[in-house]
């Protein structure tokens, strides 16, 4: 009997300000680089058309199907940030405390600020992004999260050994044949030569409400909570992964398809099959690993490639990601909490997301998800550099001023030792001619 296991993601970014290098000066780094009103515009009409009526949709869904209505859910530490600051952001961070205590809920951690931290060769940074979040959702829903989801669901080998010393119970990641092979995704797996347990998405199922709900072009639309409960029905194996981002309902469909009417539907449909049941992510990582998986590359959810390549796949982008990682290693050596904030924010995968330059379908959808509309990708790389550029120019000050402070410190304790070895032999000198006959 496969089992449902339902996950949404919800992310919003801190995007940026448009930036030159002759701006002039503020001294909150914050407010300089981060373009807040845009935030505000966005997080807004995303809380009125998604977020608010969604949640308060799922929190009745649970109600009336108390314990049989699951799903998982994780939270970017950049969208609660901005929740706090606005009504109906708190609203929305009430609603899932309430979807919290049902106990039908879980939380899954990731990395705070939605990086690529992880593909950094230090994974200093990133582990204390996760340990940041992990913080944030104790506080503010009770729940420490044992599953681990990375940004954009970007796993490796080497990923999976690092969230799985962090003591992490499961990982999400992305089902995709050049991975799989002839094996299904509805089944849990192993990391290689590791414990730690892999939930693999069935990007099909998913992305038949995700993606194609409100494609009049697809052979199967209309698509309706019962013909989707079916298909579910008829799959084989023993789990269902149905991984999507929480803007599938309202933002990316919005309500005139019928996405609503479609999810308010659903759990009724598919618990009238006699063979389909809800899980939350643990419960689902608690059916036996049918074999290991082998990733030596990263994967990830995004685009057709199923990689990297959406934020790291030209040369534009790799140079960024060069200096963030120069960017760090200085911001490390400052230690300094609100620079390190700031740093991070710089950090967010959606900075490099808008260089992407590639063509065709995914290139409309990167141009779809850019707020920056009248600008080219290089428009964007040199807005970005710009702002990091500013940045470490800013680093390399305070650490110019650091190193000034600790000679001037060095100079001042070699003086006071030196002043001590000359009052030392001096009083040693005297008390040598007192005791002389």
């Amino acid at each position: 009997m496969p089992s449902i296991c339902l996950y949404f993601h919800i992310h919003q970014p801190r995007r940026l300000k448009k930036y030159s290098l002759f701006h002039l000066k503020q001294n909150d780094l914050e407010a300089e680089y981060i373009n807040d009103s845009m935030n505000r515009h966005y997080f807004e009409k995303a809380a009125e058309k998604c977020y608010t009526p969604a949640l308060k949709l799922l929190l009745r869904l649970v109600l009336e199907n108390y314990g049989k209505f699951k799903f998982s859910l994780s939270i970017t530490g950049t969208f609660l940030e901005q929740a706090k600051k606005s009504k109906s952001g708190r609203e929305i961070i009430d609603t899932l405390k309430q979807l919290s205590q049902t106990n039908c809920v879980e939380f899954l951690d990731e990395t705070y600020y939605h990086s690529l931290s992880s593909l950094y060769i230090d994974k200093t940074e990133f582990i204390s992004q996760v340990k940041k979040h992990t913080s944030l959702i104790q506080e503010l829903f009770g729940q420490t999260p044992k599953v681990f989801r990375n940004t954009e669901l970007i796993y490796s080998n080497e990923i999976a050994s690092v969230v799985e010393s962090m003591g992490y119970t499961g990982i999400l990641t992305e089902g995709i044949e050049h991975v799989l092979g002839w094996k299904s995704p509805n089944y849990v797996y192993k990391n290689l030569n590791g414990n730690l347990k892999v939930l693999l998405r069935n990007y099909k199922l998913s992305d038949d409400v995700g993606y194609r709900f409100s494609a009049k072009w697809w052979p199967d639309w209309p698509l309706t909570a019962d013909k989707y409960a079916s298909w579910l029905s008829s799959t084989q194996g023993d789990i269902i992964n149905l991984f999507m981002d929480f803007e599938t309902f309202g933002e990316h469909h919005w309500k005139g398809t019928g996405i609503f009417d479609f999810l308010a539907h659903f759990p009724k449909e598919a618990l009238n099959c006699q063979n389909l049941s809800f899980k939350t992510v643990s419960e689902t990582l608690q059916n036996e690993a049918k074999d290991q998986i082998d990733v030596p590359y990263n994967l990830s959810w995004a685009d057709m490639e199923r990689d990297v390549s959406a934020w790291l796949g030209n040369k534009l982008q790799a140079a960024c990601f060069f200096k963030l990682q120069q960017i760090g290693e200085k911001t490390s050596q400052l230690n300094n909490e609100n620079l390190s904030h700031v740093f991070r924010l710089l950090q967010t995968s959606d900075h490099l997301y808008y260089i992407c330059t590639k063509s065709w379908a995914d290139g409309d959808v990167h141009k779809h998800f850019s707020p920056y509309k009248e600008n080219t990708p290089y428009d964007n790389f040199i807005n970005y550099m710009n702002i990091l550029r500013d940045f470490e120019m800013h680093l390399d000050q305070k650490l110019l001023e650091k190193e000034k402070e600790q000679n001037t410190i060095y100079s001042f304790q070699k003086m006071l030792k030196t002043k001590n070895i000359f009052e030392s032999a001096s009083f040693s000198a005297l008390a040598a001619s007192r005791r002389s006959p």
